[in-house]
């Protein structure tokens, strides 16, 4: 069992939305957190066929609770229509719920009861490293950070059905595309996108669908929260920058089974990508879990100078290399970044064995970057 650092400490106040990817352990943390709650399951058949039937067997169940009590709704954006029913609970018998599924894209789409600013929004991330006693950067960088995958010896089999269960559970049983093939190819070449610049042209090209078609895929693994887009930072001092975002999916184990890349050899390219998208991901979670209002972006000159992650305005700038004896050459793009922001903190991320400061750049070995992110020593919450 793992300690997850979301604990829904704010549910004592407010109701929630509990978002997160499929498999990320939403369900054991509200079982682990809430014994007590009264749980709505809309993944057992007879549960969503009573309610769907019948959406007002909500309101009439819970009613009589007493106020404060706490209901739990797993998988709510099956049944949208039950949103109507857990706003008059909330406002006229101070029920407190946790509404949780992987995609609100279902209850937009249909113009359902998003409950007027009455349930706070909380997110649940893959694992990160301060979650796992004894952390392992390597199983890691290989499995992925899904609690299913993370442990396994040979994560393969779980992540091929992973997939499956998420065209099959999202995207066909949701009408999401009107050709399964083109979208499944698209996931392919979005892991080849994978912490990359996106140029939607290139990508339609490889898919063989228009761009249109492609953006509108991206919006998807967005939207069902199977990835993300990092924005490029656009202050401009003197040099010219790259406008367009770069794209990641929610777990570095993904990009790894669509591209065939396990198990990873150390000094090879796709170590290098998959060690930024693992650090990429805790930072994520960790700005995400603090309710940060900083905001994520990567600096990328038209010139092809770039710095990996900048954290708020200018006041942390990361590079992320996969060496274990970094050389001055390889914080140039820091360098450059300091020439125009020089308030910035540039940290090189690395497999050093140990820490180091050369020239004003403070290298930190990856496992030791984690730790003080996870302690707050890198930026505050």
């Amino acid at each position: 069992m793992y300690n997850r650092i979301q604990k829904l400490e704010s549910l004592s106040d407010d109701s929630l939305f509990l978002w997160g990817a499929r498999q990320t352990g939403k369900s054991t943390l509200l079982k682990t957190l809430l014994p007590d709650a009264v749980f709505y399951d809309l993944l057992k058949s007879d549960e969503y066929a009573r309610l769907k039937l019948n959406p007002s067997l909500l309101r009439h169940e819970l009613q009589g609770m007493p106020p404060g009590t706490v209901a739990v709704i797993d998988e709510v954006q099956k049944i949208p229509e039950l949103l109507d029913e857990v706003h008059w609970l909330i406002v006229n018998k101070d029920i407190h719920f946790v509404l949780c599924g992987s995609s609100a894209r279902k209850l937009r789409r249909q113009g359902a009861n998003l409950l007027g600013g009455r349930a706070l929004r909380e997110v649940l991330y893959p694992l990160v490293s301060a979650e796992i006693p004894d952390f392992d950067l390597d199983r890691a960088l290989n499995n992925g950070m899904l609690p299913r995958h993370y442990l396994v010896d040979n994560p393969k089999r779980r992540m091929q059905a992973y997939i499956g269960d998420y065209l099959q559970q999202e995207i066909i049983a949701e009408a999401l595309v009107r050709k399964l093939e083109s979208f499944t190819r698209f996931l392919q070449v979005a892991a080849l996108s994978d912490s990359e610049i996106v140029n939607y042209t290139n990508i339609a090209q490889d898919c063989g669908v228009s761009a249109k078609s492609v953006k509108e895929y991206f919006s998807i693994l967005e939207e069902t929260l199977l990835g993300y887009m990092i924005p490029a930072y656009t202050k401009t001092v003197k040099r010219r920058l790259i406008q367009a975002p770069k794209f990641y999916y929610c777990d570095v184990g993904i990009p790894n089974w669509l591209l065939g890349r396990m198990p990873l050899r150390r000094g090879s390219d796709d170590y290098g990508h998959a060690l930024e998208h693992l650090i990429v991901q805790e930072v994520v979670a960790f700005l995400g879990y603090s309710h940060s209002q900083k905001r994520l972006s990567y600096w990328h000159t038209v010139e092809h100078i770039e710095v990996d992650l900048v954290i708020g305005d200018a006041e942390v700038a990361i590079e992320i290399k996969s060496s274990e004896n970094t050389r001055p050459s390889d914080s140039s793009g820091l360098r450059a970044f300091l020439q125009e922001h020089p308030q910035a903190r540039p940290i090189l991320v690395s497999l050093d064995p140990r820490p180091k400061t050369v020239n004003g750049i403070e290298t930190l070995p990856a496992t030791d970057f984690l730790q003080k992110l996870w302690n707050g020593e890198i930026v505050k919450p």
